[in-house]
């Protein structure tokens, strides 16, 4: 899948965060990134009719914790199929395995290069692609 392609919606509180964050997106070619401050605001444009290629949430949150907002998306049908990436500057162990438990594809623990950031997109984009389109 081409990154240029992709619409990824990202979800993250700090608006110095979201700007860095949305530059490296568009720096890696997406060239659609849908920015959202809060889970409820990122949970209304999920029951909208364009849905992400991917959603970059942050964990922690000012009013629904990225935790529940991936367990709402993991829960609705039109879009459980969406893969989720975890970034948060929480980097516990068992903040990761939270994750994963709320249904996230990957966990990337803040700070990072914009090279990791483009490694991990590709690793959970890849694990994530339907098995009838891999030829």
């Amino acid at each position: 899948m081409e990154l240029q392609q992709l619409t990824v919606l990202l979800v993250e509180d700090s608006p110095m965060f979201r700007v860095m964050l949305r530059d490296m997106l568009q720096e890696m070619g997406v060239k659609n990134v849908v920015e959202k401050p809060n889970g409820k605001s990122a949970m209304e444009y999920l029951q909208g009719e364009e849905k992400p290629d991917l959603v970059c949430l942050d964990l922690t949150l000012p009013d629904v914790s990225g935790y529940d907002v991936c367990e709402h998306i993991r829960r609705t049908p039109a879009i459980a199929h969406v893969p989720v990436l975890m970034v948060s500057a929480r980097n516990l162990p068992e903040d990761k395995a939270y994750a994963e438990e709320a249904g996230a594809n990957g966990y990337l623990g803040k700070p990072f290069t914009p090279e990791e950031l483009e490694k991990r997109v590709r690793q959970v984009l890849k694990a994530a692609v339907p098995r009838s389109s891999i030829s």
